[in-house]
């Protein structure tokens, strides 16, 4: 049997069965690789793995390890299940309604509304890249508030639907389906099953709606109010497509409105339905989409014979019992543990299921998956209009072309994150930086007339990312790590708080946490003027060859240890590549720029009070000494005596004198302030108090060791306190090692 990897590209193959076990098969059949659905080979990554491969109208990227455990034969025909639903499909043109116009859904269920005052609350879901954080901004504004899911550090944005007070939305993390194969899937399933809002607003990308409805059929499974919004309904309508939203509202059972979240063209008729099923608890009128499969409805009769075992658990348990019954047969070991089974439910349970896969000739989760998918085809055929190719996806074919190119991605890769450096922090970042110190200069000034005016002591006046991982997988998983572990690495060669931030897109615990350890072995631009300075005092003729050699000695000693990491605190392969290729879509203004303003107000909130707290404390250490006495001597200091206790351990790499220990220090507050407190504390000049041999071992320490006090804040705020500590001792290991040997063979070559 011919195996998924062995086809060629440009050729479509129909899945025959999957290989492999557990959550990361599960999630293949969730993507919608199923026995029966045709999937066709685009092309490979340029270093050869992973592969791209284009089904159900989307794109996904899958690994050439994984592409051998699925075998596939000739697709020359659909298979019986697939065959029956699309035979049986019929078009029947009706009115279309237009963007914001619902269909003709209502429920009777409409008399006992949620006494008023009764506050609102909606889950925001949908899978990656479908426009909800588009949709969140246009329904919030600025009513919205960021904090974390309980327990974990991921985002947990919420905030009132504009002119309705008494309403709360929760911008849940995107995911695919129900079954937690990563963090964000299982936070989304959590929050729905035991928060238990009033009502889902499901948003559907409606260019790729039978990738989407996948996740919407399991949603409808939980019986809580739902309104399907179908967003982009504006780039299916320009490539020629339409939706029969009436009909497609009563296979459903469910409220459906076509919308453009990037125009906001039909929000305020989403908002409408969205409230009025909340307040009336309207819940979906369907829920079984069971069928007539292969096996004469063997997938029906093990769901409701399931339903009618389970009905009492599931409802102590507090889980929709439909629900429940579907993720008992796929196997879903979270969901059994909570029902609480005895031995012979769980015996029977295991019967109905034997009985299911031998009627159907399927696997208990290719089974569902199918079910699922096998709704959805016929569905769509008796709803979609399917568009031409669209404008969005020829041109990111075209775009593909060069940046994903076999000789063409890493260049591009290199130009392009060397553009975005530049203008983040030599255009953009440079200015946004005097604008700050211009403003803080200000506020310096007036606070110190203002308290010279009061009298008061002069002590105290001083004051383009699924791409790059595509390419990059294959590099990245030699030292343990995936490709989408490319993009935070990138970040810290210009500031480590953001890099430890955006590991929050990892979906694996495992890599999330070993990315966030070598962030600190990128350079970060604030140690630029450390290098700038000791280069053009002690190494004038050679400074482009060090500054490019302390660079790729930093990537060098990551690699390295990451090699360390991966056989000792993170054993195993770095989670599976499985991801969705989007269409390259322009960003809106209004959404890009209140995106921005969130980032930099969490970095301000977060980062900025770390740095100004801590610079009092060194400010203070340093003024005054033990008896609290102000000194005019910084070597009577506090921070001085420190720095002696210090100095004998730095002894061996040549970085002794006390004035160099305190440099190290300050700079754990700032990077950028190594230079100035060796300048301020050697009166003399750097230049006369240190030897190039002193100054290779200083440059190779500062490049390697702790991060900053911002940096190791954000480490904390994602990882705890352990980490973080560990972090600093760590680093100031591998510094002192690395500084070592090249203390050790500066002296072998009489430098």
């Amino acid at each position: 049997m011919k195996t998924l990897r062995e086809i060629k590209i440009g050729e479509t193959v129909q899945v025959k069965k999957l290989g492999g076990n557990g959550e990361l098969r599960q999630h293949f059949l969730d993507m919608g690789i199923i026995p029966g659905a045709e999937i066709t080979l685009v092309k490979y990554a340029p270093l050869g793995d992973p592969m791209e491969f284009r089904l159900h109208g989307y794109e996904l990227t899958l690994r050439v390890a994984d592409a051998q455990q699925i075998e596939v034969t000739e697709a020359d025909a659909a298979s019986p299940a697939l065959q029956q639903n699309l035979n049986s499909a019929e078009w029947f043109p009706t009115e279309h309604p237009g963007l914001g116009e619902s269909g003709k859904f209502h429920d009777k269920n409409s008399e006992n509304p949620l006494p008023d005052g009764t506050v609102l609350t909606f889950a925001l879901v949908g899978n990656q890249n479908c426009g909800k954080t588009t949709l969140f901004n246009r329904l919030t504004g600025s009513n919205q508030h960021v904090g974390n899911f309980p327990g974990v550090t991921v985002d947990r944005k919420s905030g009132a639907i504009k002119g309705h007070a008494d309403t709360l939305i929760t911008d849940l993390p995107g995911i695919y389906s129900m079954s937690p194969y990563s963090a964000e899937e299982l936070i989304s399933r959590d929050f729905v099953l035991n928060e238990k809002p009033h009502a889902i607003i499901n948003i559907v990308d409606a260019t790729n709606i039978e990738r989407n409805l996948y996740l919407t059929m399991q949603l409808l499974e939980l019986n809580i109010p739902l309104v399907v919004a179908l967003n982009m309904m504006d780039e299916v309508t320009a490539n020629g497509g339409s939706i029969d939203v009436n009909k497609m509202e009563s296979l459903l059972g469910v409220p459906v409105v076509p919308i453009s979240a990037k125009k906001g063209q039909g929000i305020e008729e989403l908002v409408s339905h969205a409230v009025h099923v909340a307040k009336f608890q309207e819940s979906p009128l369907r829920q079984d989409f069971c069928g007539k499969d292969v096996g004469g409805g063997a997938v029906h009769r093990a769901l409701h014979g399931t339903i009618h075992l389970i009905e009492d658990h599931a409802e102590k348990a507090g889980v929709p019992v439909r629900f429940a019954a579907t993720k008992l047969l796929e196997d879903d070991k979270q969901i059994l543990h909570k029902l609480d089974l005895d031995v012979n439910e769980k015996e029977t349970l295991e019967h109905i299921i034997l009985q299911m896969e031998s009627e159907r000739g399927l696997d208990r989760s290719a089974a569902i998956a199918d079910m699922r998918f096998s709704f959805i085809y016929r569905l769509c055929s008796l709803t979609v209009k399917k568009p031409h190719e669209s404008k969005e996806r020829a041109r990111s074919q075209e775009i593909d072309k060069i940046l994903t190119g076999k000789w063409t991605a890493i260049p591009c890769f290199i130009a392009i994150m060397g553009a975005i450096f530049y203008l983040t922090f030599n255009v953009i970042g440079a200015w946004l930086q005097e604008l700050l110190e211009l403003g803080i200069d200000w506020l310096t000034k007036v606070t110190d007339a203002g308290l010279a005016a009061a009298g008061v002591n002069e002590v105290l006046h001083s004051g383009y990312i699924a791409r790059v991982a595509f390419f990059m997988d294959k590099l990245l998983r030699k030292i343990g790590l995936s490709g989408r572990s490319i993009v935070p690495l990138l970040v810290g060669f210009g500031c480590s708080v953001p890099a430890v931030m955006s590991t929050r897109t990892l979906p694996s615990e495992r890599d999330r946490k070993m990315t966030i350890l070598l962030t600190p072995f990128m350079s970060c631009t604030a140690k630029l003027p450390i290098y700038a300075f000791f280069v053009s005092a002690f190494f004038p003729k050679h400074g482009g060859l060090i500054m490019t050699g302390l660079y790729l000695l930093g990537i060098l000693v990551g690699i390295l240890i990451a090699l360390l990491y991966k056989g000792t605190l993170f054993k195993g392969e770095a989670v599976p590549f499985v991801m969705e290729l989007p269409n390259y879509r322009m960003p809106g203004v209004r959404n890009t720029a209140q995106l921005l303003w969130e980032k930099a107000k969490d970095f301000l909130q977060r980062a900025f009070t770390v740095i100004f707290v801590a610079t009092i404390v060194v400010w203070f250490l340093q003024s005054f000494n033990w008896k609290l006495q102000l000194v005019e001597n910084a070597e009577m200091s506090m921070l001085a005596s420190v720095a002696q206790l210090i100095s004998p351990v730095m002894k061996p790499i040549g970085l002794g004198d006390w004035q160099i220990v305190v440099a190290l220090v300050c700079g754990f507050m700032a990077k950028e302030s190594v230079v100035s407190t060796l300048e301020i504390l050697f009166a003399g000049g750097v230049e006369t108090m240190m030897t190039s041999l002193t100054a290779a071992s200083l440059l190779v320490f500062s490049l390697l060791y702790t991060p900053c006090v911002a940096a190791i804040a954000s480490i904390k705020r994602e990882l705890g306190a352990k980490w973080a500590a560990g972090v600093v001792v760590w680093q100031c290991v591998i510094a002192w090692l690395c500084s070592l040997a090249v203390y050790l063979i500066g002296i072998a070559l009489g430098m």
